[in-house]
């Protein structure tokens, strides 16, 4: 029974540091929406404060991939410490304690993933993201286009990268959304 016990142990010290990592991980993913958009207040702040300032909207974009690209990476690692948890964890624990009932092992991994609001909620955060990080950067290049009618060839070129490199992020976005439901 000793070598059973101190199995189930190491199980639970697992499940602690991954709950753990996976704490830090949200308030992490959660905190780059506010650096975001500060980033993007004192851009702006200073793009609008001159016309010789324009080319600083070129920033807004590099700025939305990489903290956005960022947010996109911690969500997946938050999402699959919960998939570890909900589907192998859950089953070695099973089989180390003889318990059936998946539902009452680490029963709030399966619970807060089940209610009858998760999808919309889901959808309503893959909307702020997408805002967030891709819309604001295609905003940023609509300004810089409009207010910078003729720039040299390499930041047009730029430019067009940057959109490119948006449009991957909102596709990528979308992909690790994670909006199905239950386990």
């Amino acid at each position: 029974m000793g070598d059973k016990d101190s199995s189930l142990d190491v199980l639970l010290a697992e499940y602690n540091c991954l709950k753990s990592e996976q704490a830090q991980r949200i308030g992490f993913r959660d905190n780059l929406l506010y650096a975001t958009l500060g980033v993007f207040g004192a851009i702006v702040s200073f793009a609008v404060s001159d016309p010789a300032h324009y080319y600083a909207l070129l920033v807004i974009p590099w700025v939305c991939l990489i903290l956005g690209w960022t947010y996109v990476v911690n969500d997946e690692k938050i999402s699959s410490i919960g998939r570890y948890i909900r589907y192998k964890l859950v089953d070695k624990v099973k089989a180390h304690t003889g318990h059936e009932d998946i539902e009452t092992l680490f029963g709030w991994e399966l619970a807060h993933r089940s209610d009858q609001h998760r999808r919309r909620r889901k959808i309503q955060q893959l909307i702020v993201d997408e805002i967030t990080f891709v819309v604001s950067g295609i905003i940023a290049l609509s300004a810089f286009w409009y207010l910078v009618t003729h720039p040299p060839f390499a930041v047009a070129l730029l430019s067009w990268l940057e959109l490119l490199l948006l449009l991957v992020l909102g596709v990528e976005t979308f992909i690790y959304a994670d909006l199905a439901k239950g386990r």
